[in-house]
């Protein structure tokens, strides 16, 4: 007898992964997607989405009967037609598909119902707990436009503010010569059209890879970069203490790629935060295949 197959999918706004298992939870096949989200309001978001399924699918090649997908920015009005996207691509039966934010799916993760809070800090920024009757408390997560502070996008965009009334004030970027260098570096020139196009043209998980030059700028001594490395920590902290001053002391995990921009952040976090504080190194992709296992398989 064929043995089934279970897939999970991180779908990220920078990048997206995949992890195929059987039956017994072996990992088949595990790898990278391009990056996407589930606000597929515009053709180019949609397209994304399109794209990164496309490539799950042609990377595991064969039927799945179960499949549980965690993307960033879903919400239940968006189901139908991401279903079709993932059956466009990849066989199996829409009623054996599970779709979550990537948020919950994390927590689920981490956490049984009710025993902790989790913040997530990758291109956004979000807290969740989620509690004994299965109702899910978000706070922040309302995009970049609005707030996500302490992501990397807000931390991109922060730098970039700053340097650019710098440059208005002076002419020169002066002490954040660094930051500047590295910003440039990154967008591909330092004239404001490389700016412009790259901020303008781009999409937020494009904005928040920027963040990765912020942080080289910080491990480089730039005082600004290292301000706003502490501040992150500060604005991801606080997430985490709202939760516990709402939802009740329950330890904390923070995860998200913006942790590792800098020991700052971890470290200013663990100063601010009023509870228990934790960095667990989290493979999203194989949790969101365990969970279609467990709620797919007959064995469960």
């Amino acid at each position: 007898m064929t043995s089934k197959r279970y897939l999970g999918g991180d779908i990220g706004g920078t990048a997206s992964r995949f992890c195929l298992v059987d039956q017994t939870g072996a990992v088949l096949s595990e790898g990278k997607a391009s990056g996407a989200t589930a606000l597929i309001f515009t053709p180019d978001i949609r397209e994304a989405l399109d794209k990164a399924i496309g490539e799950v699918g042609n990377a595991i090649a064969g039927p799945v009967h179960g499949a549980a997908f965690g993307l960033t920015g879903y919400g239940a009005r968006a189901r139908d037609e991401i279903v079709a996207i993932i059956r466009s691509h990849i066989d199996i039966a829409s009623e054996n598909i599970f779709i979550s934010d990537d948020i919950e799916l994390a927590y689920r993760s981490l956490f049984a119902p009710g025993t902790g809070h989790l913040v997530s800090a990758g291109t956004g920024s979000i807290a969740i707990h989620l509690d004994t009757g299965g109702n899910l408390l978000r706070i922040g997560g309302r995009g970049t436009l609005i707030d996500d502070a302490g992501s990397g996008a807000w931390i991109a965009l922060a730098a970039l503010r700053a340097l650019y009334r710098r440059l208005d004030e002076t002419g020169t970027p002066g002490d954040m010569s660094v930051l500047a260098g590295a910003l440039y570096a990154a967008a591909g020139g330092g004239d404001w059209s490389d700016i412009r196009a790259y901020i303008y043209s781009g999409d937020r998980g494009k904005i928040g890879a920027l963040s990765k030059a912020v942080g080289e700028a910080a491990k480089a001594g730039d005082p600004f970069a290292l301000m706003l490395m502490q501040q992150a920590g500060e604005e991801l902290a606080r997430l985490g203490n709202i939760l516990i001053k709402r939802c009740g002391n329950h330890p904390v995990a923070f995860i998200g790629g913006v942790l590792g921009l800098s020991p700052i952040i971890r470290e200013t976090i663990s100063k601010t935060l009023n509870g228990e504080a934790s960095f667990p190194r989290l493979d999203q992709a194989k949790g969101a295949a365990e969970l279609a296992r467990s709620i797919f398989s007959e064995e469960f």
